[in-house]
């Protein structure tokens, strides 16, 4: 057998790019057939509004972990791909765009729009699905699918009439949220609420006949002129006796009864109300319940319309309250003003404020589809990780509201309705009509609203699998088994999607959640554009490379906890990569002339089974770690296997039998070298699935791709519980007898003088004194005696307490001890010197009084740190003084 070279320098761009293209082009990602039940999961379709951020990158660097994991399991797997046409997001980059040129899409009409909104989603679809190729992302690009494709867009009509044929679709006058900014209609999951400091008006509304007047308190004194009433509660018998009379309304010629109603909060304000049902959720109900108007008194834009004084029309909310205001006081009836903290809605997309609005939309009951999502959380048909977020789906689904689905934008699915110009009949339809089926005239024209692009994400797990057509996707990978998604979207869409699939498929669409931590910066401030902390995914990739990358963020991916990150928390992973590289470059530089053996017929040594020992166990802490979503326990194993037991104990001890002069002897020691190096890529791959790869690759005794080899699983017959004790001794002796070394001073290189005495009963005697050349080696001893009958004088040696056994070092040969005790003499100076300044910030009071609690603690973990220091080296200034 020749030696393998190497490239003496690891580089993932040597290689990364070249091994995906040649997954890709061997099909790699495509599902293998199998009796194993397939592991499917469906990507969460990013936005086609620009590029991935860390967040998509962490999220599909653990999508990708369990593909690869279940793939090497044997299990038929199916990642799907896609992106989200993200209605409202993607039309206004191309409103922006417009606006540069000094036009609004008006100016250029719905096609000529829609077709610069094509262009926009090619453009960033190819950059985003190039990101993800670059990260290494293992998804079957074959079935890649996007909400507005053929496909989609036929699931997405199919489940509007289905549930417009059920009565679960439904057109009314409601008073929905609504964004000026983005002209749109917004569901209540759309709208985020922020505290914002305002005022609050008291405003007298004069009775209309007679002396007197109530005062009415407000936040929104432009919309006054939408005022149909003003309500006390029938239980406030302070305006018991106002009930029935009638109000001037300030500002016009209307006059406005007072109403009694218990929604009234008499502990706010002065107790009284003004009801404005078309522009406040809770005075549009209090409005339905008393057989009130509603009077709209907002433009779409956001101005004030024709319901409103002239002098108004037109203006901006701003600019209208501030007028109002004036007015107001101008005439009298302004009689305070003060500040006042309340929550406004805002729009998740561009955060304008939004205006409660009074207009035709379309939607969906809810509360059916939500019972059912409850039942199945309640029957364990769902199982959330972490399982606090439960919480969070169950109180969204027993506080549901309708949902409006309706968009007046011009990106999007259009709402399938036509309605007949001739005979006013609505049609609902799958195919477009060409005719009404009333009356026969061919005058339809279609609603120009389109849906909520959730409408189409609703539906993702099962539509990406050809539904409602009955494919062979869909019986073969329907139900999906794991979710991968972050927090922010549990009830915009995972609570929808499984409403979806139990309306429609009557099950639900997965059965494990997963939810990931949010990606922040090193000081926990989430990554935003505005504080510039970003981190792009390609730059991580380009400094690092993709396995680095994806190992580090696996690495830290904590469950339940976000990941604090910059820049240089990619050097673990690069470090990591690193090691791997030079591992396998030193095992397989050292093949030249070795022969592999039958593995059956090597007897394994102590170390040998206990190396084979780690590996099993490994393998079954990663298998854990997958079932539970625990990644990060998962590249701890891989981690600790490979870098600790494999690189540091058992490759070192290895290497006297790799540079033996006996040829049966290397044979035996590359053989088992090989195997271990072949197991230890397929532990790895899933997380670090480049360099493993190419590593694999390289090895003479293997011939399948790594990505589909078969993963190490846990053996019973590989389980050498006896022989893993055996060598936790021995490398406890080792770590102990190299700390003493090192806390004298011993140089590394120098050779010294060890010894060991292990009690009658210690397990391991037999054992040290076999492996007595190892431990010498391990320890760097010019000479190590194995001690079993306390026969051995070691008077004058450094003594250390293992569990069943002492050891020793001989330190007057090894040292110069008044140098050494000089040394640690000054060690000691500093320490007092660095106590004293702690403790002196510790006594003082003006420090203990004004500190942060964190400060206080940093202070008196250091004084802990100090008095140890102190402790130890003065044991050790003694011992060695006894040498002298």
């Amino acid at each position: 057998m020749k030696a393998v070279e190497l490239p003496k320098a690891y580089d993932p761009k040597d290689f990364e790019d070249r091994i995906y293209e040649d997954w890709m082009k061997n099909g790699m990602f495509k599902p293998v057939e199998g009796d194993a039940s397939p592991f499917t999961v469906v990507m969460p379709p990013p936005n086609v509004t620009g590029i991935l951020h860390m967040g998509h990158a962490l999220n599909n660097s653990l999508q990708d972990i369990l593909t690869r994991y279940y793939r090497m399991n044997g299990r038929p797997t199916l990642w799907v791909p896609g992106t989200d046409h993200a209605g409202i997001a993607t039309q206004h980059v191309v409103e922006r765009q417009l606006a540069k040129e000094g036009l609004r899409r008006q100016d250029i009409g719905r096609e000529k729009f829609l077709e610069r909104t094509w262009e926009v989603k090619d453009k960033h679809h190819a950059t985003i699905k190039s990101q993800l190729e670059k990260i290494g992302c293992s998804c079957d690009w074959s079935h890649e699918r996007f909400t507005m494709d053929e496909g989609l867009s036929k699931a997405v009509r199919e489940s509007f009439v289905l549930l417009y044929e059920r009565d679960l679709i439904y057109k009314g006058e409601y008073l929905v949220n609504y964004c000026p900014s983005c002209g749109t209609a917004l569901a209540d999951d759309e709208v985020e609420h922020h505290e914002l400091v305002g005022t609050l008006w008291d405003i007298r509304y004069p009775y209309s006949e007679g002396e007197g007047y109530i005062t009415v308190a407000t936040t929104r004194p432009e919309t006054m002129f939408g005022d149909v009433a003003v309500a006390v509660h029938p239980d406030d018998e302070r305006y018991t006796s106002l009930v029935g009379k009638l109000l001037s309304l300030p500002l016009t010629d209307r006059k406005i009864p007072v109403i009694a109603d218990s929604f009234v909060d008499m502990s706010f304000g002065t107790g009284i109300v003004k009801i404005t049902p078309a522009h406040d959720p809770n005075d549009w109900q209090c409005g339905k319940r008393h057989g009130l108007d509603a009077i709209n008194v907002l433009n779409p834009d956001g101005t004030l319309n024709e319901n409103c004084p002239e002098k108004y029309r037109n203006l901006s909310v701003t600019d209208a309250r501030k007028l109002v205001v004036e007015d107001l006081k101008a005439l009298g009836v302004l009689v305070n003003e003060k500040v006042h903290i309340h929550e406004v809605g805002h729009c998740y997309r561009c955060h304008s404020v939004i205006e409660p609005y009074l207009s035709n939309q379309w939607f969906v009951r809810m509360e059916g589809m939500a019972k059912k999502a409850l039942e199945a959380w309640e029957k364990d048909e769902i199982q959330f990780f972490p399982k606090h977020w439960e919480n969070t789906y169950v109180h969204w689904l027993e506080n549901i509201h309708d949902w409006c689905i309706s968009r007046q934008l011009w990106w999007g699915h259009r709402i399938p309705v036509w309605v007949c110009q001739e005979c006013g009949e609505v049609i609902v339809a799958k195919e477009d009509p060409t005719h009404c089926p009333k009356c026969n005239s061919t005058n339809i024209e279609q609603e120009t609203d389109v849906l909520d692009t959730w409408f189409s994400s609703w539906l993702w797990p099962f539509s990406t699998l050809g539904w409602p057509d009955k494919s062979q996707d869909m019986e073969d990978y329907f139900p999906t088994s794991t979710l991968v998604t972050g927090y922010d979207i549990i009830f915009f869409w995972v609570s929808r999607m499984i409403m979806a699939s139990l309306e429609f498929l009557g099950e639900v669409p997965f059965k494990d959640i997963y939810i990931t931590g949010l990606v922040r910066d090193k000081q926990g401030r989430k990554m935003s554009k505005s504080l510039g902390n970003g981190l792009d995914p390609l730059e991580v990739v380009d400094r690092y490379g993709a396995d680095a990358m994806k190992f580090t963020l696996s690495y830290m991916a904590t469950q339940g906890q976000d990941i604090l990150i910059d820049m240089e928390s990619f050097k673990m992973g690069s470090r990591f990569a690193n090691k791997i590289w030079n591992a396998a470059r030193f095992l397989l530089m050292n093949l030249e002339g070795a022969t592999l053996l039958d593995m059956a017929s090597i007897e394994l040594s102590t170390m040998d089974k206990w190396i084979y020992n780690q590996l099993n166990l490994a393998a079954l802490k990663v298998k854990l770690s997958m079932e539970n979503y625990k990644f990060n326990d998962g590249a701890q194993a891989v981690y600790d296997f490979f870098w600790n037991d494999f690189c540091d104990w058992y490759v070192e001890s290895a290497k006297q039998g790799l540079y033996a002069e006996q040829q049966e002897k290397k044979d035996r020691v590359v053989t088992l070298l090989l195997d271990l190096l072949a197991s230890s890529m397929r532990l790895m791959h899933p997380f670090v699935s480049f360099i493993t790869e190419e590593i694999y690759q390289k090895l003479p005794n293997v011939s399948d791709p790594l990505i589909l080899s078969a993963y190490p699983v846990y053996q019973e017959d590989r389980a050498y519980a006896e022989d893993a004790l055996l060598v936790s001794r021995l490398q406890e002796a080792v770590t102990l007898l190299r700390s003493v070394r090192s806390e004298l001073g011993i140089p590394v290189d120098k050779k010294i003088r060890f010894a060991i005495k292990t009690d009658k009963d210690f397990i391991a005697s037999d054992f040290f004194v076999a492996e007595k050349d190892l431990i010498a080696t391990f320890v760097g001893a010019s000479d190590l005696i194995i001690d079993t009958d306390d026969s051995l004088d070691v008077t004058g040696a450094f003594p250390v307490a293992g569990t069943g056994y002492e050891g020793f070092v001989f330190v007057r040969e090894a040292i110069d001890l008044e140098k050494e005790i000089a040394r640690l003499e000054k060690d000691m100076q500093k320490n007092e010197s660095s106590l004293e300044g702690v403790l002196k910030k510790l006594s003082n009071e003006k420090f203990l009084a004004n500190a942060r609690e964190e400060a206080v603690e940093k202070e008196q973990g250091k004084k802990a740190e100090f008095d140890e220091k102190i402790e130890k080296g003065s044991k050790h200034i003694e011992l060695l003084k006894s040498f002298l």
